[in-house]
């Protein structure tokens, strides 16, 4: 004799197979979801030892290096030059500090409610009717050269790549950290030659000899592209690109 299912139970049973098969697509082949991993602004370590501290600049990997006498003590990623303003290599000195300075070059136009208009204005340059020119912030000046280049907190737009005016600028929430180890006569190298990290130091050197604890940063991807989204300012959607 034959056996006839009554339709809801073979409607159920279609139902717990779909379920099944599903759940195993869902398992096996469903889209796998990849977080990018964060790339390390900055890591400092510094133990505050005997020796003098100096800098040295990577145009290539833009990457700077510090050390306290002949120990390392940190490294941080830079923003140097694009092209048409590139910064020179050379060996310089710190003749200059200024905890709170602005550009008299660059700036932006912004209108009477702070919208940006224009992010990469000059001083000098006519405003438009309605606006008003506003100096680019370069907080914790570090003076290199007699014609404008120094060191200073800004935005790293892109982890590895030139973005500025000719200035080196550091991660804005690091940048205070090197202003108050340095002095005026700090010697700083900008050099081609690569940088001794190569954008990521080993894990040895993560902590001094006396096992203090590196203060670091993380960059990662957003929406809008890639920004450091702890030492960027936005105006009206706009991100303010300083010297």
């Amino acid at each position: 004799m034959s056996m006839r299912l009554s339709i809801p139970h073979v409607s159920a049973l279609s139902c717990l197979a779909i379920a099944l098969l599903s759940s195993s697509c869902g398992v096996s082949g469903g889209p796998v979801t990849r977080h990018r991993s964060e790339r390390k602004l900055y890591k400092w370590y510094d133990d505050g030892g005997p020796g003098r501290v100096t800098v040295r600049i990577s145009l290539t990997d833009q990457i700077a290096e510090f050390k306290r006498g002949d120990r390392e003590i940190g490294w941080c990623y830079v923003a140097t030059g694009k092209e048409g303003h590139d910064t020179r290599p050379g060996s310089y000195t710190i003749t200059e500090k200024i905890a709170d300075k602005h550009s008299n070059i660059y700036g932006w136009f912004e209108d009477e409610f702070g919208n940006v208009t224009d992010g990469d204005a000059k001083a000098g340059q006519k405003v438009p009717e309605g606006m008003v020119y506003v100096p680019a912030p370069m907080p914790y000046w570090m003076r290199l050269t007699s014609y404008g280049v120094g060191m200073h907190g800004g935005i790293i737009p892109e982890p590895g790549q030139p973005a500025s005016h000719g200035c080196i600028r550091l991660p804005k929430d690091f940048v205070a950290t090197l202003f108050d180890s340095v002095d005026v006569g700090t010697p700083v190298t900008i050099t081609n030659d690569p940088s001794n990290h190569n954008a990521v130091p080993e894990e040895g050197h993560l902590r001094s000899e006396m096992g203090h604890q590196p203060a670091e940063s993380h960059w990662s991807p957003s929406a809008s592209g890639p920004q450091n989204a702890e030492s960027v300012t936005y105006r009206n959607g706009i991100p303010i690109f300083v010297r």
